[in-house]
């Protein structure tokens, strides 16, 4: 059995950790005295020491990590932007983090709309300016099997956009850009994106009447 296998014994207790540190960031968010503030508090630290217990990860990154939000605790939003030349090539670009080839996307900011968003971060990351056709994907990130897991449910939504012009990426987050055929992609960034994604979007590139695909 897979690790990543809903029903593997790890992968079920992270998902488990995962749902005790939401409830434990709702708890914080609505708690009305001192003992309910420790209580959950103590969710938190039990929720931390089973994701890093599961992933390997450094607790103390974790803590941090799952301490950015606030709030009620809700999925993040991850947007990617798929656009393809008249060979169907699609636009990818290469992270500066991990030196791995990915679909321009990242985290929604709030204030902008999903399309807002992803306007904004193609900009960024290949250079491109782009209208947004249609939103081809709208998936969840632990089930197509990205990896490494996040200690955050994630979902992504992924648009068909069309190119207008192309200019310079962001050097901060981008080491270069380029345009592949499926059949001869680069390694990937499997944290963002995927094969299978790539080919659900060049399909819908083919075919825009496509229905969006909803998980």
């Amino acid at each position: 059995m897979s690790p990543l296998d809903p029903d593997h014994p790890g992968e079920r207790v992270r998902r488990a950790a995962v749902r005790l540190a939401a409830l434990a960031q709702d708890g914080l968010t609505y708690a009305e005295n001192d003992y309910d503030t420790d209580r959950y508090q103590a969710v938190a630290a039990l929720a931390v020491d089973l994701l890093s217990t599961v992933s390997g990860a450094d607790s103390v990154e974790l803590a941090v990590e799952l301490g950015r939000d606030s709030g009620y605790a809700t999925p993040k939003v991850d947007v990617r932007g798929a656009c393809f030349d008249e060979h169907e090539r699609v636009l990818l670009m290469r992270e500066r983090i991990d030196g791995l080839w990915s679909l321009p996307g990242g985290w929604a900011d709030p204030g902008d709309t999903p399309v807002q968003a992803v306007v904004r971060e193609v900009r960024e990351e290949a250079g491109a300016e782009v209208d947004v056709v249609k939103l081809v994907g709208c998936w969840d990130r632990d089930a197509r099997g990205h990896t490494p897991p996040l200690p955050v449910a994630v979902v992504k939504l992924f648009f068909l956009c069309r190119v207008v012009s192309l200019g310079a990426p962001d050097a901060l987050e981008t080491l270069e850009t380029g345009w592949f055929g499926l059949d001869e992609l680069p390694p990937l960034s499997e944290g963002r994106v995927t094969a299978y994604e790539l080919h659900r979007c060049l399909a819908h590139h083919r075919d825009p009447s496509l229905p969006t695909e909803l998980d």
